[in-house]
């Protein structure tokens, strides 16, 4: 399982993983049954505290993403409905627009500066998108 994680971003380390598996889960990359790795596994790869990712999948069986069978490891969950991806879908933008408005705040823009770039971004978009 790939999983980058971003020390300087706004959003907290478990947060980041907890997004990361659920937007792999939500595009197939992540099949149900699939073994995660163990807390202290995840940790060690990513440099972190083990208590971070323990609390990012005790979030994760929370929100039925994942499950934990004592003695045998912590896979996927069977997919869940479609209600349920596309809360989780909802989740994923809205964090990454929190991020990027975040950062752009914390770097002095107004709102009227973000919101314009926002615009123009998503005008490119559309028109990508049409030709």
């Amino acid at each position: 399982m790939e999983l980058r994680i971003d020390p300087d971003s706004a959003v907290p380390i478990y947060l980041q993983i907890v997004q990361a598996i659920k937007h792999q889960v939500a595009t197939g990359r992540l099949k149900p049954g699939v073994q995660l790795p163990t807390v202290r596994e995840l940790a060690t790869d990513l440099r972190i505290n083990p208590n971070t990712v323990a609390r990012a999948y005790d979030l994760l069986d929370g929100d039925s993403v994942i499950t934990t069978q004592q003695g045998r490891g912590t896979y996927v969950r069977e997919r869940p409905d479609n209600a349920h991806l596309a809360r989780v879908r909802q989740e994923q933008l809205k964090t990454l627009v929190d991020s990027a408005v975040g950062k752009a705040l914390s770097l002095g823009y107004t709102a009227d500066e973000i919101r314009e770039a926002f615009d123009a971004q998503m005008a490119r978009w559309t028109r990508k998108i049409k030709s």
